[in-house]
């Protein structure tokens, strides 16, 4: 049989090409937008990818299926409830597809949504028993869905549970679980692991919240400690349950002048060099997301309405080009255009550029009596301690100066890594603050380790009197 597992590094997630060699037939499980791998891999392994399978309305990325269909003339086939506008072939709980000696049987996991369904893998050569199953959304490598994509949190943490207690964790424990996210995707929460693979038994015996047996005490602690929902989630479930997205991404180059005008009529210029490149020079105005960093294209989502066009900066044409992929695949499509030769064509027509200071966590400690201290990280992570004295605003949630800063005085933008602090320190220059300064190379988890003062908050039993 053909087994393979391919990623979407950016976005966290991950599809599947499945089939036989000798029948000459697959079929692909949750394709990412950009088809040509799945295309090639098809060539290589000489089968044709009859078949599309999605194991729900995807809500963080706009799906491929609609591409792959049109290059392949396969079949979709999505649960019946999902009910999406596009021509497919609806399934029930239990329906199984053929694919030579390869049959994918459907387990309807609810939950995550509605229509959720995970796919059990039986090899008819090897024996009648699933070898893995395809969690999609319903399990992770040490972690479970969020329940709050499409139903109310309360509702959606019971169908998790019984779909986990009921469909999954009956699978053989030797079973293999491969998920449709890998770690860093904002549909599971912060245990969510980098490994590809587990299996049921492992997953039974160490992930955490499947030792919850009490389905009250399960559903309390899988809504207590969601974290922010996926930017533009309902915006990308229905264009994944819409007519099928079947066009090639399109972005044309701009002249520096075009990029001038572009940006005076109001459109958002997204700097996606390194950050380092950023700080030392970049268009006034612009912001810092990088695009060789993972989670390009869910910041992106964060920050740019999709009513408003976007130009892209590299640090070339190539550069710029592979992010507008990018942001095709969360649903950002109103790609202005690109600067032409990237930033060098901006400097050498020696147009204005502005800078941001950048300093490491050990210098910012130096200067802690004359700066102000803005923490960008996420509301967990901020509970979880933080640096005295310390203003705290979710990075995605700076449309203005946050409350408690002072814009005319030096303001250091930190977070756990420098990452999204570069972001932060962008948008906080676009509105109007003086002095920023990117905390880089480290964050509050350096100073932590340095035995610099945290604080943290009141124990929960405390904090209950």
């Amino acid at each position: 049989m053909i087994f393979r597992q391919l990623t979407h590094d950016d976005l966290g997630c991950a599809s599947y090409l499945i089939g036989d060699e000798d029948a000459g037939i697959a079929a692909v499980v949750d394709p990412k937008l950009e088809i040509e791998e799945y295309l090639s891999l098809a060539r290589y392994m000489g089968v044709r990818i009859e078949h599309i399978l999605e194991t729900h309305d995807h809500a963080d990325h706009v799906s491929g299926h609609g591409r792959l269909a049109a290059a392949t003339g396969a079949t979709v086939h999505i649960h019946r409830s999902a009910e999406p506008d596009y021509d497919h072939e609806p399934f029930d709980d239990g329906f199984e597809l053929e694919l030579g000696g390869v049959r994918l049987r459907a387990l309807h996991t609810p939950g995550h949504r509605p229509e959720h369904t995970a796919f059990a893998l039986i090899d008819t050569a090897r024996g009648p028993e699933p070898w893995a199953v395809l969690t999609g959304d319903t399990l992770f490598v040490g972690d479970i869905a969020r329940p709050d994509l499409a139903v109310d949190k309360q509702q959606g943490a019971h169908g998790i549970f019984h779909s986990l207690r009921d469909k999954l964790l009956t699978l053989p424990g030797e079973c293999e679980v491969w998920p449709g996210h890998l770690g860093g995707s904002l549909c599971g929460g912060p245990g969510m692991d980098m490994k590809v693979c587990s299996t049921i038994a492992y997953e039974r015996a160490h992930n955490e919240l499947l030792q919850l047996d009490d389905e009250d005490a399960f559903v309390q602690e899988t809504t207590s400690t969601l974290g922010p929902q996926p930017p533009n989630f309902r915006a990308i479930v229905a264009l994944n349950r819409g007519s099928l997205v079947t066009g090639e991404v399109h972005v044309g180059s701009l002249t520096p002048r075009q990029v001038e005008r572009e940006q005076a009529e109001g459109a958002l210029l997204v700097d996606v060099r390194t950050d380092l490149q950023f700080d030392d020079a970049h268009i006034p105005g612009a912001v810092c997301n990088p695009a060789v960093r993972a989670g390009f294209g869910t910041k992106l989502a964060w920050i740019a309405s999709r009513d408003q066009d976007v130009v892209l900066i590299g640090r070339d044409d190539e550069d710029a080009v592979r992010a507008a992929h990018l942001a095709a695949a969360v649903g950002i499509r109103n790609l202005a255009g690109y600067l032409a030769g990237g930033m060098t064509s901006w400097r050498e027509e020696k147009r204005p550029t502005e800078s941001v200071q950048r300093i490491d966590v050990r210098a910012l400690h130096e200067r802690l009596n004359d700066v102000q201290i803005l923490d960008v990280r996420e509301d967990s992570e901020w509970q979880q301690g933080h640096i005295p004295g310390a203003v705290h605003t979710p990075y995605h949630d700076i449309y203005d100066v946050p409350k408690g800063v002072d814009p005319d005085q030096p303001v250091a933008v930190i977070c756990s890594s420098g990452q999204r602090s570069a972001l932060a320190a962008s948008l906080l220059l676009r509105q109007g603050a003086q002095h920023v300064i990117h905390v880089a190379d480290g964050g509050v988890g350096t100073w932590t380790e340095h035995g610099w003062p945290i604080e943290e908050p009141e124990p929960a039993a405390t904090a209950e009197k």
